[in-house]
């Protein structure tokens, strides 16, 4: 499939782009110094405020950052967690990877149209050598690289969704077909910029990002490790479209769209490595689903969003001039490859902070409450409006329950008869739906 990339004049890109700069505040890029504005100035409620600490504080957040413009409005450390706290990006790193693909890119030292055994040599993947040659990083940054990411855990294995090494990336189908959330095909972008440039990936990313910006951080095992001020940093930068207080970072305008944009129609709440909002269709990690409807259905249309295991979250609302960070543990006690029905809690939330704000609402979905979870026997179902169907899928996107006649609330669906596991949890209401992650225990 090709990608579906829009060539916009270039006067309109960087207009776009640089506006986006203009009247944002910088942190120096040493020190602790970060300018604040009073929550009072925006018209957030004390009280509100106290009730989102709350909320987070009750689903194992460690940090929490909103910037507005650039600068700080609120900022919480839960716990023994400190503004110098480290803590890992998991996959919201991904979204960092992707900025520095295109900075290789545009110093000439990666095509992301190229073959990818161009940089990583050839059997790379044990793909017939026809198949691996279709697969460039285009393909790695829009999860289209047709490499298996169905797996089955062993004990030399636990994650083979993760494992770079040959024998883990199996042919499945041509590159650009299938979209697929395949994080050790994603992985492997680090390797192309380290074999381009010749510099291993943090000192290329210390060069080309964490100097210019003021962000400290390491990779470990392809895992970006850092303070929950370098992800406001980041996002900040993204928010200015790639310029850091007049340093722009990344010249290719046209590649900045691309990566902040839907990338292909397979998943069209996916961009280069970067999340989507307000999109007509999403699909989700380890399903081969396509959900109607919003990603974020409480979240502003035009955010963005690095997404991480365990809900480490980087949102960015050009709208708004909002950068929203979140460090922590999975909020539910249970975490999966990228969460995001807790990405719409937050932002029911957020939405309230205004003195002014009414009960929060959600147009796309439905305010549900499962419990217990996980659960050995079955799950309790509670919404704010009479459900017309109910549906569990399995990680393979086999739907594995489906509910049969009127459906009163509370609804329970019984999960005897199910193997321990994750699964997808789907309830409907008319055009409505909200689908949310449950654990059958053993």
């Amino acid at each position: 499939m090709m990608s579906t990339r829009v060539f916009l004049p270039f006067f309109l890109l960087f207009y776009y782009f640089s506006v986006q700069a203009q009247g944002l505040y910088f942190p120096p890029k040493t020190g602790n110094e970060w300018e604040s504005i009073d929550p009072a100035e925006l018209g957030f409620c004390a009280e509100r405020i106290d009730s989102l600490y709350t909320f987070l504080d009750q689903h194992y957040t460690k940090s929490f950052i909103l910037l507005k413009d650039g600068k700080i409005v609120l900022e919480k450390y839960f716990g023994n967690y400190t503004q110098e706290s480290i803590w890992y990006w998991a996959s919201a790193g991904k979204s960092l990877t992707a900025f520095l693909v295109g900075q290789a890119a545009e110093e000439g030292l990666v095509d992301i149209h190229a073959p990818t055994s161009t940089y990583l040599g050839t059997g790379w993947t044990m793909a017939p050598p026809d198949k691996e040659v279709m697969i460039t990083p285009w393909h790695q940054l829009t999860m289209t690289s047709g490499l298996d990411d169905t797996f089955i855990p062993t004990p030399d294995q636990p994650d083979p969704n993760t494992c770079t090494d040959p024998e883990c990336l199996n042919y499945l189908a041509d590159a650009g077909t299938r979209w697929a959330y395949h994080t050790g095909a994603y992985r492997l972008l680090q390797d192309v910029i380290a074999a381009a440039s010749g510099m291993t990936i943090n000192q290329f990313t210390k060069t080309h990002m964490l100097d210019r910006t003021g962000m400290t951080g390491l990779w470990i095992s392809d895992v970006m490790y850092g303070r929950a001020r370098d992800m406001a940093r980041y996002g900040l930068l993204t928010l200015a479209g790639g310029i850091w207080d007049g340093d722009t970072l990344l010249h290719d305008q046209q590649y900045f769209y691309d990566m902040t944009h839907r990338s292909q129609e397979l998943n069209k709440s996916y961009g280069y490595l970067w999340w989507l909002n307000g999109q007509e269709s999403f699909m989700v990690p380890a399903l081969q689903i396509v959900f109607p409807g919003k990603l974020i259905p409480n979240a502003p249309d035009d955010m963005i969003a690095a997404l991480g295991k365990n809900d480490q979250k980087i949102h960015v609302v050009p709208s708004k001039g909002w950068v929203v960070v979140r460090q922590g543990d999975a909020s539910g006690g249970v975490g999966g490859a990228v969460p995001i029905g807790f990405d719409n809690e937050i932002w029911a939330y957020l939405n309230q902070l205004d003195c002014g704000a009414t009960a929060a609402t959600e147009p796309d979905g439905l305010q549900l409450s499962i419990s217990p979870n996980p659960a050995a026997s079955g799950w309790w179902l509670h919404s704010d409006v009479p459900l017309t169907r109910v549906e569990m899928y399995d990680l393979r996107g086999n739907r594995v329950f489906a509910s049969q006649g009127a459906i009163s609330s509370p609804y329970r669906v019984d999960g005897m008869s199910l193997p321990a596991g994750v699964y997808y949890l789907k309830a409907i209401s008319g055009v409505r739906f909200s689908v949310r992650k449950v654990v059958k225990a053993n």
